[in-house]
């Protein structure tokens, strides 16, 4: 046997678990948070979703990690700890620490106009509606680096709505996982934004834009250098813009058509490697993986003796990036909260219709996935689930029930 033959016959590399202990001596109540998988167990028995991982870690240590329902509805198995999911835009935030990690090397500025290095993007106009027609207009100023990390760029998503510039986007190719980076960046380009960079708060494509950016300032493909800076470091070993068919038995998969309204529900596979590497929606991991991640960033951008970003990095990208001029649209972003550097972050302690703590920083991804950090608890939990239509609902639900479980 080569060598060569032989390293394609070992086994994959496993993501090292984070520390485990006892919940009561983490602080947290183990007849709550038992409680809490019963909740989602009733979830499961009621058909909302096929099944569930949660995790609870305090201080370091995974206080709670439970699997509960099935792995895929049509199928036999458990959910399992090692189960992969679609995170979609639970990547959003990986891919904004890399970007930061470059800012640290001095690669660019935050105030550096996008067009600097995607110069298709010199030439947008702002669309605006105006009798069923739409005028396009000049750009008071280019859209930065920070309008694209914080979700001001004007850029929108084919989903989020159905006006004149979404419609274009729902009538292009920007869906198409079989087209590259650069030819997704070009063709957002190519179309009007939905407002002037900076006036508003629109959920959108920006972060495949730093994706492709990413690309351009390192020379690497994407996947290749959250590989090399953040994936490989932390020994992320399961996550990637696709599974290989050796892990077909452990994708999580929903139902074929959403438990609520009944309308069919259609995810990409996870076996198909496509073309793109989106940025903003495209890898897949699991729970313990994203743990690892998620701690990492707990600690302030460190883990295992592996420094990934700098704690006032870290610290900047988990605060406030939108003042009163900037108009909210959309949900994604509730009353106490606000939006920081690929993170959703909670200002207030009251107001919003959730428990949590003032500076906890948190997304979730479409496919029904969610996870946050609280460092003023020293705490960070991930839910993950592959049930897009009940997403908000279990998002709500989970972080009531890891607060009410703390001592």
């Amino acid at each position: 046997m080569t060598a060569q033959t032989a390293a394609r016959q070992a086994p994959a590399p496993q993501t090292p678990p984070l520390p485990e202990a006892k919940p009561e001596s983490l602080g947290l109540s183990p007849s709550r948070l038992q409680r809490m998988s019963d909740v989602f167990r009733r979830e499961i028995d009621k058909g909302t979703m096929p099944g569930a991982t949660i995790m609870v870690a305090r201080g370091g240590q995974i206080g709670w990690f439970d699997t509960m329902g099935k792995q895929a509805p049509a199928a036999s198995a458990p959910m399992a700890r090692d189960s992969i999911f679609r995170i979609f835009s639970m990547t959003k935030p990986i891919v904004s620490v890399g970007i930061m990690t470059l800012l640290e090397e001095g690669h660019f500025l935050l105030d550096d106009p996008i067009a600097k290095f995607i110069p298709e993007f010199a030439d947008q106009k702002v669309g605006v509606e105006n009798n069923g027609q739409l005028d396009l207009v000049p750009l008071k100023r280019p859209i930065t680096i920070q309008d694209l990390l914080r979700h001001t760029s004007g850029i929108t998503y084919e989903h989020t709505g159905n006006g004149l510039v979404q419609k274009l986007y729902q009538q292009s190719r920007v869906r198409s996982r079989k087209i590259n980076n650069a030819e997704h960046a070009a063709l957002v380009a190519s179309m009007p934004l939905i407002c002037q960079p900076g006036s508003e708060w629109n959920y959108s494509r920006s972060t495949d834009i730093l994706g492709r950016l990413i690309e351009i300032v390192s020379g690497k493909s994407l996947g290749a250098f959250l590989n090399q800076r953040i994936l490989a470091p932390l020994q992320m070993t399961e996550t990637a813009f696709h599974a290989g068919d050796e892990n077909a038995h452990r994708l999580a998969e929903p139902f074929a058509a959403d438990p609520w309204n009944g309308d069919k529900v259609q995810l990409f596979s996870m076996l198909e490697k496509p073309v793109i590497e989106s940025g903003g929606g495209g890898l897949v991991s699991t729970t313990m993986d994203y743990a690892r991640f998620a701690q990492m960033l707990l600690n302030g951008g460190t883990l295992d003796g592996e420094k990934i970003v700098g704690r006032k990095t870290l610290e900047w990208m988990a605060s406030d990036h939108l003042d009163a001029s900037v108009k909210i649209q959309g949900t994604l972003t509730q009353p106490a909260h606000s939006f920081g550097l690929g993170f959703g972050i909670r200002t207030e302690e009251g107001i919003a219709p959730f428990s949590g703590s003032v500076g906890q920083f948190f997304w979730s991804g479409m496919g029904g996935t969610f996870f946050w950090i609280d460092p003023k608890e020293d705490l960070f939990a991930i839910f993950m689930s592959q049930a897009p239509g009940q997403r908000v609902y279990t998002r709500t639900l989970v972080r009531n029930l890891v607060y009410a479980a703390l001592e």
